[in-house]
């Protein structure tokens, strides 16, 4: 066999790998952007929520004013969070916050039964649930993406692609606590 032949197939053979790696790179990179897209719609929903539980709590607890006040320092940590680090850090900030406003609901039995404050507690649990949906499957691929870039042969080109490892979206340690709110 002639030797420019078989550099030139191992020349085609590496740039097929470099092009095959290069767009499974991209690909997951671009998954990661939108599973991260569907953590932050979720939270938006979430700290759309809030002031409308704030004030129909704060038309029964008028004198809980330190209450109101945290919560809407966390929600707006929220709204400007930027990376997920930053999004966890305030998601755990609003999550001990709006234990705080349950626990001041807990005091008043009329807005316990109030059907707009139970309205708001049933799409603020529901929207709690699509948070965790959304949060784990943006960890599953952001582990499938880091996975792809820290593995051999991977491990060697990815970076020179331009390719970094991507952040978990991570519990705060306030949040890793359960969480029992009870309206009877």
């Amino acid at each position: 066999m002639n030797i420019p032949v078989v550099l030139l197939g191992l020349i085609v053979l590496a740039g097929f790998f470099l092009w095959s790696l290069y767009n499974g790179l991209v690909t997951l990179r671009m998954r990661v952007k939108e599973a991260w897209s569907g953590i932050d719609v979720q939270l938006k929903r979430r700290a759309d929520l809030i002031p409308n539980l704030v004030e129909t709590v704060r038309g029964y607890a008028k004198h809980e004013r330190e209450v109101f006040e945290n919560v809407t320092k966390a929600r707006s940590a929220l709204m400007a969070a930027k990376s997920p680090v930053q999004a966890a850090e305030a998601n755990g900030q609003l999550a001990t916050a709006l234990k705080s406003l349950f626990a001041v609901a807990e005091n008043y039995p009329e807005l316990k039964a109030s059907q707009n404050f139970l309205e708001l507690q049933q799409q603020l649990g529901d929207t709690e649930d699509k948070v965790a949906y959304a949060r784990q499957f943006y960890n599953t691929v952001v582990l499938d993406y880091n996975t792809k870039i820290k593995v051999f042969p991977n491990v060697f080109f990815a970076q020179a692609l331009g390719f970094a490892e991507e952040e978990f979206f991570e519990a705060e340690e306030g949040e890793r606590k359960k969480l029992e709110v009870k309206f009877t």
